[in-house]
């Protein structure tokens, strides 16, 4: 049984995470992809080096390569909602993009 994903959605009717995937190298937006797919279908279950967990409540979906990029997620029964994405430039994890992602979380809770 798959999981369903779902894209944060300002009031505004923007889109950021999607408009971000959309923008990517044609080979990044591949490998995106594929780790979406994963992500739809095994969810919670999926793990190391695909996906880790950050707080109490949110996730990351890891997307490495050429550009490593990151998409904080939450899980709410089978529904996954992609909150917001990033391409990761350092070794630590920047405060403020976690903290986009948790106020975005805060808005659909």
């Amino acid at each position: 049984m798959h999981w369903n994903i779902l894209l944060f959605e300002t009031t505004r009717g923007k889109k950021p995470v999607g408009e971000f995937i959309n923008s990517l190298s044609p080979a990044t937006y591949a490998k995106t992809l594929h780790t979406l797919e994963l992500l739809k279908q095994y969810g919670s279950f999926l793990g190391l080096p695909h996906c880790k967990k950050v707080t109490n409540s949110l996730y990351e979906l890891r997307i490495r390569g050429k550009e490593e990029i990151r998409i904080f997620y939450f899980i709410r029964k089978r529904d996954i909602y992609l909150l917001h994405v990033f391409k990761k430039k350092t070794q630590k994890m920047p405060k403020n993009e976690i903290r986009i992602a948790e106020k975005r979380a805060k808005l659909l809770s």
